[in-house]
Protein backbone atom coordinates (compact mmCIF):
# COMPACT_ATOMS: atom_id res chain seq x y z
CA UNK A 1 0.00 0.00 0.00
CA UNK A 2 1.12 3.61 -0.53
CA UNK A 3 2.96 5.58 2.14
CA UNK A 4 1.30 8.79 3.31
CA UNK A 5 3.28 11.56 5.02
CA UNK A 6 1.31 13.62 7.51
CA UNK A 7 2.85 16.95 8.52
CA UNK A 8 1.07 18.93 11.26
CA UNK A 9 2.08 20.52 14.55
CA UNK A 10 -1.17 19.36 16.18
CA UNK A 11 -0.39 15.99 17.73
CA UNK A 12 -4.09 15.18 18.11
CA UNK A 13 -4.51 15.47 14.35
CA UNK A 14 -1.39 13.37 13.78
CA UNK A 15 -2.78 10.64 16.00
CA UNK A 16 -6.38 10.62 14.75
CA UNK A 17 -5.55 10.91 11.04
CA UNK A 18 -2.83 8.26 11.33
CA UNK A 19 -5.34 5.83 12.82
CA UNK A 20 -7.84 6.57 10.03
CA UNK A 21 -5.27 6.07 7.27
CA UNK A 22 -3.71 2.98 8.82
CA UNK A 23 -7.16 1.41 9.15
CA UNK A 24 -7.37 1.68 5.33
CA UNK A 25 -4.05 -0.12 4.99
CA UNK A 26 -1.80 2.88 4.30
CA UNK A 27 1.63 3.27 5.83
CA UNK A 28 1.94 6.63 7.61
CA UNK A 29 4.95 8.84 8.33
CA UNK A 30 4.33 11.74 10.74
CA UNK A 31 6.22 15.01 11.18
CA UNK A 32 5.49 18.01 13.42
CA UNK A 33 6.98 20.70 11.16
CA UNK A 34 8.06 21.31 7.58
CA UNK A 35 11.80 21.27 8.26
CA UNK A 36 11.79 17.78 9.77
CA UNK A 37 9.49 16.59 6.97
CA UNK A 38 11.84 17.90 4.29
CA UNK A 39 14.74 16.04 5.89
CA UNK A 40 12.63 12.90 6.21
CA UNK A 41 11.48 13.01 2.59
CA UNK A 42 15.10 13.03 1.43
CA UNK A 43 15.62 9.73 3.22
CA UNK A 44 12.30 8.15 2.27
CA UNK A 45 9.88 9.93 -0.06
CA UNK A 46 6.21 9.07 0.50
CA UNK A 47 3.61 8.53 -2.22
CA UNK A 48 1.50 11.46 -1.03
CA UNK A 49 1.92 14.25 1.55
CA UNK A 50 -0.75 15.90 3.69
CA UNK A 51 0.53 19.27 4.88
CA UNK A 52 -0.80 21.73 7.40
CA UNK A 53 -0.25 25.32 6.25
CA UNK A 54 0.64 26.98 9.55
CA UNK A 55 3.54 25.23 11.33
CA UNK A 56 6.68 26.25 13.23
CA UNK A 57 10.18 26.26 11.67
CA UNK A 58 8.84 25.81 8.13
CA UNK A 59 5.20 26.20 7.10
CA UNK A 60 3.36 24.12 4.54
CA UNK A 61 3.67 26.66 1.73
CA UNK A 62 7.44 26.84 2.05
CA UNK A 63 7.68 23.07 2.26
CA UNK A 64 5.63 22.76 -0.95
CA UNK A 65 7.80 25.37 -2.68
CA UNK A 66 10.94 23.38 -1.87
CA UNK A 67 9.35 20.08 -2.83
CA UNK A 68 8.30 21.43 -6.23
CA UNK A 69 11.91 22.27 -7.02
CA UNK A 70 12.68 18.56 -7.24
CA UNK A 71 9.52 16.43 -7.26
CA UNK A 72 5.90 16.20 -8.42
CA UNK A 73 4.85 14.44 -5.19
CA UNK A 74 1.05 14.76 -4.74
CA UNK A 75 0.19 17.21 -1.95
CA UNK A 76 -3.03 17.82 -0.03
CA UNK A 77 -3.18 20.92 2.19
CA UNK A 78 -4.98 21.17 5.51
CA UNK A 79 -6.12 24.69 6.31
CA UNK A 80 -8.21 26.24 9.05
CA UNK A 81 -8.56 29.54 7.20
CA UNK A 82 -11.78 30.63 5.53
CA UNK A 83 -9.85 33.02 3.28
CA UNK A 84 -9.39 31.66 -0.26
CA UNK A 85 -6.05 33.44 -0.76
CA UNK A 86 -4.09 30.53 0.70
CA UNK A 87 -5.89 28.07 -1.52
CA UNK A 88 -5.28 30.04 -4.71
CA UNK A 89 -1.63 30.58 -3.77
CA UNK A 90 -1.22 26.90 -2.99
CA UNK A 91 -2.79 25.87 -6.30
CA UNK A 92 -0.45 28.16 -8.19
CA UNK A 93 2.46 26.46 -6.42
CA UNK A 94 1.22 23.02 -7.41
CA UNK A 95 -0.98 21.70 -4.59
CA UNK A 96 -3.38 18.96 -5.68
CA UNK A 97 -6.21 19.45 -3.17
CA UNK A 98 -7.34 21.35 -0.07
CA UNK A 99 -9.27 20.22 2.99
CA UNK A 100 -10.59 22.76 5.47
CA UNK A 101 -10.42 22.14 9.22
CA UNK A 102 -12.38 20.80 10.95
CA UNK A 103 -12.88 17.82 8.64
CA UNK A 104 -14.21 14.29 8.92
CA UNK A 105 -11.73 11.42 8.80
CA UNK A 106 -13.84 9.78 6.07
CA UNK A 107 -13.61 12.90 3.87
CA UNK A 108 -9.84 12.98 4.21
CA UNK A 109 -9.49 9.27 3.39
CA UNK A 110 -11.67 9.67 0.27
CA UNK A 111 -9.64 12.68 -0.88
CA UNK A 112 -6.42 10.70 -0.39
CA UNK A 113 -7.82 7.85 -2.49
CA UNK A 114 -8.94 10.29 -5.19
CA UNK A 115 -5.54 11.99 -5.49
CA UNK A 116 -3.71 8.66 -5.53
CA UNK A 117 -5.99 7.39 -8.31
CA UNK A 118 -5.04 10.41 -10.40
CA UNK A 119 -1.39 9.71 -9.68
CA UNK A 120 -1.49 6.04 -10.71
CA UNK A 121 -0.39 6.41 -14.37
CA UNK A 122 3.23 7.12 -13.35
CA UNK A 123 3.30 3.62 -11.83
CA UNK A 124 1.94 2.07 -15.02
CA UNK A 125 -1.64 1.65 -13.88
CA UNK A 126 -4.31 2.59 -16.43
CA UNK A 127 -6.27 5.75 -15.75
CA UNK A 128 -9.94 5.92 -16.68
CA UNK A 129 -9.53 9.49 -17.86
CA UNK A 130 -6.93 8.61 -20.52
CA UNK A 131 -7.38 5.65 -22.92
CA UNK A 132 -4.91 2.84 -22.19
CA UNK A 133 -3.79 2.62 -25.82
CA UNK A 134 -2.83 6.30 -25.90
CA UNK A 135 -0.24 6.45 -23.13
CA UNK A 136 2.32 8.11 -25.41
CA UNK A 137 1.40 11.39 -27.05
CA UNK A 138 3.48 13.46 -29.48
CA UNK A 139 2.32 16.84 -30.76
CA UNK A 140 5.11 18.63 -32.56
CA UNK A 141 7.68 19.67 -29.95
CA UNK A 142 5.54 18.21 -27.16
CA UNK A 143 6.05 14.63 -26.03
CA UNK A 144 4.15 13.03 -23.13
CA UNK A 145 4.47 9.54 -21.70
CA UNK A 146 1.57 8.71 -19.42
CA UNK A 147 3.05 5.50 -18.04
CA UNK A 148 6.29 7.18 -16.96
CA UNK A 149 4.58 10.51 -16.20
CA UNK A 150 7.18 12.39 -18.24
CA UNK A 151 6.81 15.44 -20.44
CA UNK A 152 9.31 17.12 -22.75
CA UNK A 153 9.26 20.19 -24.97
CA UNK A 154 11.85 20.30 -27.77
CA UNK A 155 13.57 17.46 -25.96
CA UNK A 156 13.83 19.36 -22.68
CA UNK A 157 12.08 17.89 -19.62
CA UNK A 158 9.17 19.80 -18.09
CA UNK A 159 8.24 18.61 -14.60
CA UNK A 160 4.48 18.57 -14.11
CA UNK A 161 2.25 17.71 -11.19
CA UNK A 162 -0.35 15.00 -11.74
CA UNK A 163 -3.13 17.55 -12.22
CA UNK A 164 -1.08 19.64 -14.66
CA UNK A 165 -0.16 16.52 -16.63
CA UNK A 166 -3.78 15.39 -16.97
CA UNK A 167 -4.98 18.86 -18.02
CA UNK A 168 -2.27 19.22 -20.66
CA UNK A 169 -2.87 15.67 -21.89
CA UNK A 170 -6.57 16.40 -22.30
CA UNK A 171 -5.81 19.55 -24.32
CA UNK A 172 -3.06 18.06 -26.48
CA UNK A 173 -5.04 14.94 -27.39
CA UNK A 174 -7.16 17.01 -29.78
CA UNK A 175 -5.29 20.12 -30.97
CA UNK A 176 -7.56 22.94 -32.10
CA UNK A 177 -10.54 21.60 -30.14
CA UNK A 178 -11.74 23.86 -27.35
CA UNK A 179 -12.03 22.26 -23.91
CA UNK A 180 -14.33 23.95 -21.44
CA UNK A 181 -13.24 24.33 -17.83
CA UNK A 182 -15.81 21.68 -16.88
CA UNK A 183 -14.30 19.25 -19.38
CA UNK A 184 -10.82 19.88 -17.96
CA UNK A 185 -12.15 19.36 -14.44
CA UNK A 186 -13.56 16.01 -15.55
CA UNK A 187 -10.23 15.06 -17.14
CA UNK A 188 -8.11 15.94 -14.11
CA UNK A 189 -10.27 15.42 -11.04
CA UNK A 190 -12.10 12.55 -9.45
CA UNK A 191 -15.89 12.85 -9.47
CA UNK A 192 -15.90 13.21 -5.67
CA UNK A 193 -13.67 16.29 -5.72
CA UNK A 194 -15.24 19.71 -6.31
CA UNK A 195 -13.16 22.49 -7.84
CA UNK A 196 -14.18 25.82 -9.33
CA UNK A 197 -13.15 27.70 -12.47
CA UNK A 198 -10.30 29.52 -10.76
CA UNK A 199 -8.64 26.22 -9.93
CA UNK A 200 -8.37 25.29 -13.62
CA UNK A 201 -7.19 28.82 -14.48
CA UNK A 202 -4.45 28.55 -11.84
CA UNK A 203 -3.24 25.24 -13.28
CA UNK A 204 -3.18 26.68 -16.81
CA UNK A 205 -1.13 29.67 -15.66
CA UNK A 206 1.34 27.35 -13.96
CA UNK A 207 1.58 25.16 -17.08
CA UNK A 208 2.40 28.17 -19.24
CA UNK A 209 5.00 29.36 -16.77
CA UNK A 210 6.74 25.98 -16.70
CA UNK A 211 6.92 25.73 -20.49
CA UNK A 212 8.16 29.31 -20.82
CA UNK A 213 11.03 28.39 -18.53
CA UNK A 214 12.31 26.05 -21.26
CA UNK A 215 11.01 28.06 -24.24
CA UNK A 216 10.26 31.75 -23.82
CA UNK A 217 8.22 31.71 -27.05
CA UNK A 218 5.85 28.97 -25.89
CA UNK A 219 2.27 29.94 -26.77
CA UNK A 220 0.58 26.61 -27.52
CA UNK A 221 -2.16 26.88 -24.87
CA UNK A 222 -4.75 29.38 -26.04
CA UNK A 223 -7.49 31.00 -23.98
CA UNK A 224 -10.92 31.51 -25.50
CA UNK A 225 -12.53 33.88 -23.05
CA UNK A 226 -15.86 32.69 -21.80
CA UNK A 227 -15.40 29.32 -23.49
CA UNK A 228 -12.28 27.52 -22.31
CA UNK A 229 -8.83 26.51 -23.54
CA UNK A 230 -7.31 24.72 -26.51
CA UNK A 231 -3.94 23.40 -27.63
CA UNK A 232 -2.83 25.03 -30.89
CA UNK A 233 -2.81 23.01 -34.05
CA UNK A 234 0.66 22.63 -35.56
Amino acid sequence: MPTIALVDDDRNILASVSIALESEGYRVQTYTDGASALDGFQQSQPDLAILDIKMPRMDGMELLRRLRQRTDLPVIFLTSKDDEIDELFGLKMGADDFIKKPFSQRLLVERVKAVLRRFQPREGAPNAKVPDQQRNLDRGALSMDQERHTCTWNGQPVTLTVTEFLILYALAQRPGVVKSRNALMDAAYDDQVYVDDRTIDSHIKRLRKKFKQVDDDFDMIETLYGVGYRFKEA
